[in-house]
């Protein structure tokens, strides 16, 4: 397998983020400031030699991808490509409710009253499980049901990569943070969620995969 980099990047900000719900599998398009920040990583981004670029299937997602290919320097070698498995977590049953709200609900059921709090006492993964749990149709992922769509988008990834590459992938803020807590090579805080449009580094060696630079502000 090839030694090469990816450049996690979350996607701008949206109406969702903006009013503070679940936006898992649900989508809302960039709001103007998401189209801001997802141009400023675009100017960030513009002299790195991507070798390819790809983004969950979600619109946000494939947004900003496209305004950050756009503005490369080799913008006429690239062309976007979607891949669901990065797709952010599916949240089921609470899909489009307030944030705070479904945290209180499926915490109280672990004696915790938000997200921090379940990731901190319990873990990332445990988190993922919780929610299915809660969930009165057990439509939401879990932990197992996550990774193995993941893992199939990493193994798609180690397909295509050569020695050397930096390939752009437009995620999500539980995804990007998910990779980071099991990759995590750097001790970086991920009860702090990535910023809209901001920067995760994952290197990947041979198979092996570790995250050295987690939420960085482009600007």
């Amino acid at each position: 397998m090839a030694k090469y980099q990816v450049y996690l990047v979350r996607h701008g900000k949206t109406w969702f983020n903006r009013y503070d719900k679940m936006q898992g599998w649900s989508d809302t398009p960039l709001a103007p400031d998401g189209v801001e920040v997802a141009k400023q990583a675009a100017e960030a981004l513009k002299d790195v030699d991507f070798s390819a670029a790809f983004s969950s299937d979600a619109r946000r997602a494939i947004d900003t991808c496209k305004i950050i290919v756009d503005a490369n320097k080799d913008h006429d070698k690239i062309t976007p490509v979607k891949l669901p498995e990065f797709r952010e977590e599916f949240y089921g049953y609470f899909e489009g409710n307030s944030s705070r709200q479904t945290w209180f609900t499926v915490g109280a059921m672990h004696g915790c009253t938000s997200y921090s709090e379940v990731i901190t006492k319990y873990g990332m993964d445990a988190s993922k499980d919780f929610v299915k749990e809660a969930d009165p149709f057990h439509d939401a992922e879990n932990a197992e049901e996550y990774w193995t769509r993941l893992d199939k988008g990493f193994d798609k990834l180690d397909d295509i990569a050569k020695d050397g590459d930096k390939i752009l992938l437009v995620s999500h803020g539980t995804t990007i943070r998910s990779i980071t807590d099991r990759y995590n090579a750097g001790n970086f805080d991920i009860t702090v969620s990535p910023r809209n449009s901001s920067l995760t580094i994952l290197e990947c060696d041979d198979g092996e995969k570790r995250v050295t630079t987690y939420n960085k502000l482009l600007k």
